[in-house]
């Protein structure tokens, strides 16, 4: 479980986070939604340290993390599997070279181990015989999956997603939705993922906050964000002709 506690964050003058609280529920996909520019992807990296905060908490399993020294930290972000925007493939390596290399950086497995460890997570992830590969001759969608086999190869407590369906068509996104869905509640770990994809957050919306303009304007799950009152979300919500005309049927 993490916990965010009344985290701020600025950049000269600009506000970009105020005061956002939010628990992250273990065994879920928590969802941060809101449109872009919002400060959603600052809050990722806040939370896994990439940028200081100038207030708020961080709370791993009730531990402050910015408060913790450098080698307390590392045992934490050992435990963090990150699934990056655009994957964050490096082009130079094989699939089976990007999926070890966490392993050869954090463990002492020796090559034989972490080839095993690297196929079990690729297995896991749908994909086969495609180990020899590089990333520049497989598919967006297969490129996901690495990154995905490669985020979950050191056995995560926690796995943060950023934007995970962006570039893919919508069938794939789908199938990108359900795997990071099953894998949470398979390995019951605590999984956040950023997106202004309203397909992921019905499909998946398990525990889900809003951001507008960097503050927290709402929390539920998919089934309370069809019928909130909320007119900042709704507007978000129902952006589409399509689901304003899915809201006119709900009323």
């Amino acid at each position: 479980m993490i916990e965010v506690k009344n985290l701020s964050k600025n950049f000269g003058e600009k506000v970009v986070l105020k005061d956002f609280s939010f628990r992250f529920e273990q065994g879920k996909p928590n969802l941060i939604i809101g449109e872009s520019g919002t400060g959603k992807s600052v809050l990722l990296k806040c939370m896994v340290g990439l940028l200081e905060l100038d207030a708020g908490e961080v709370l791993y399993n009730g531990q402050d993390f910015l408060r913790m020294n450098f080698t307390e930290k590392k045992l934490v972000r050992r435990e963090i599997g990150m699934l990056f925007q655009g994957g964050a493939l490096f082009d130079s390596m094989t699939v089976e070279e990007n999926v070890v290399f966490p392993l050869s950086f954090f463990t002492d497995k020796t090559e034989e181990e972490k080839r095993e460890r690297a196929n079990n997570c690729l297995q896991r992830v749908n994909l086969e015989n495609v180990n020899k590969l590089y990333p520049s001759e497989i598919s967006g969608g297969m490129k996901k999956r690495v990154a995905i086999a490669r985020a979950i190869s050191m056995e995560p407590k926690y796995l943060f997603c950023d934007e995970p369906n962006s570039g893919l068509d919508p069938k794939t996104s789908i199938l990108i939705d359900e795997l990071i869905n099953d894998l949470t509640h398979e390995l019951n770990i605590t999984t956040v993922v950023i997106t202004h994809d309203m397909n992921s957050v019905l499909e998946i919306g398990d525990n889900i906050a809003f951001l507008y303009k960097g503050e927290k304007c709402w929390e539920g799950n998919k089934q309370e964000i069809l019928h909130t009152e909320n007119k900042r979300l709704n507007d978000f919500v129902y952006a589409t002709k399509f689901l304003k005309n899915f809201r006119e049927k709900l009323i």
